[in-house]
């Protein structure tokens, strides 16, 4: 069996103990059944919660995430954005990567098999473009976030994403114009862009199909 290791890269002077249970290949889920990626951070934001003796109404008043909804991602039923999670993760005090922790061996590193990333919804994230978080990792102020973006064969392009921090970009598959700024790229499989977010940029025009690339953003937290 796989597991998916994270530590919590701030020191601690409370143990806290939490479920460490085995990650199986992930498979998409039938209707109504929990993920089993999605499953595990919810089981680790329970365990948290329970373990600092907060209730559910308690977490959603501190967090701004309503009850019905944190019941749903501490059950495993939804796929929460990232900007939940950061909510959440205010809320018990606690860095967004001890939800991704196997508090039974505690590593500043993550492991995510394959097959086996969490698929999340992003905030600005254009139809189509199906993410897959392959990690989470912050050391002092630097946030690290690396994704797996899929297009599906009829995604658009769309070159106006904008945000703080740096990304690196890099093409698994597929042909694709990339505009950064004022600045029009061709990149094929295997060419790799590093940039400034903050600048207009995305795909400009999608020349062959399918397409996927590796997408990480570097962020400094406060």
């Amino acid at each position: 069996m796989s597991r998916l290791r994270k530590a919590s890269p701030l020191p601690t002077g409370r143990v806290i103990p939490l479920p460490a249970s085995a990650l199986p290949t992930l498979r998409r889920p039938l209707a109504g059944e929990p993920d089993s990626a999605v499953s595990r951070v919810g089981a680790q934001i329970r365990a948290l919660r329970t373990a600092m003796t907060m209730s559910g109404l308690g977490l959603a008043q501190a967090s701004g995430v309503s009850r019905s909804m944190l019941s749903r991602i501490e059950r495993g039923l939804v796929s929460p954005s990232v900007d939940t999670l950061e909510r959440i993760a205010r809320g018990l005090g606690v860095p967004v990567a001890r939800f991704f922790a196997d508090q039974a061996e505690r590593m500043d590193f993550s492991l995510v098999r394959r097959g086996q990333g969490m698929p999340v919804d992003r905030l600005g994230a254009v139809a189509g473009y199906h993410y897959e978080l392959l990690g989470h990792l912050l050391s002092g102020q630097m946030f690290v976030e690396p994704y797996l973006v899929r297009l599906d064969t009829d995604a658009p392009a769309y070159a106006n994403f904008q945000h703080p921090g740096l990304k690196f970009i890099h093409l698994l598959n597929g042909r694709v114009k990339y505009r950064y700024g004022p600045r029009v790229m061709d990149l094929e499989e295997g060419d790799s862009l590093l940039f400034d977010a903050s600048a207009l940029h995305g795909v400009e025009a999608i020349e062959a199909r399918p397409v996927a690339y590796l997408s990480i953003v570097f962020t400094l937290r406060p």
